[in-house]
């Protein structure tokens, strides 16, 4: 990693796609939601490889524990908007021995 920039460059990206990711949970607009946590991951990914001998101030630490703070209460806001849908889903399936006829049912797929 180049420079402490880059590095809160990464957090800061991440930040910003969970919030459009919890707009989008709230829109109950889910295929965006989809597209966007392939981005997401994408960036998590070269979070996870980067290379981590930043250091940091007191300051500093501060503002990556706010963006990270910030990241998981989108992600459980997401996760509460997304629950109920994901409750009725798994009731369809639950004592069903042929999830694929309840798909059908559902969606009228063939």
């Amino acid at each position: 990693m180049n420079s402490k920039a880059d590095y809160f460059a990464r957090y800061e990206a991440i930040a910003a796609v969970s919030e459009q990711m919890l707009h989008a949970a709230r829109g109950a607009s889910w295929n965006e939601l989809i597209g966007l946590q392939e981005e997401y991951r994408h960036l998590v990914d070269a979070l996870k490889n980067a290379d981590f001998g930043v250091r940091l101030t007191a300051a500093e630490r501060t503002r990556k524990y706010e963006l990270i703070r910030q990241i998981l209460a989108d992600d459980a806001a997401i996760r509460d908007l997304a629950s109920p849908c994901m409750a009725r889903l798994a009731a369809l399936f639950h004592g069903t021995a042929q999830p694929s006829r309840v798909l059908q049912e559902l969606y009228g797929a063939r």
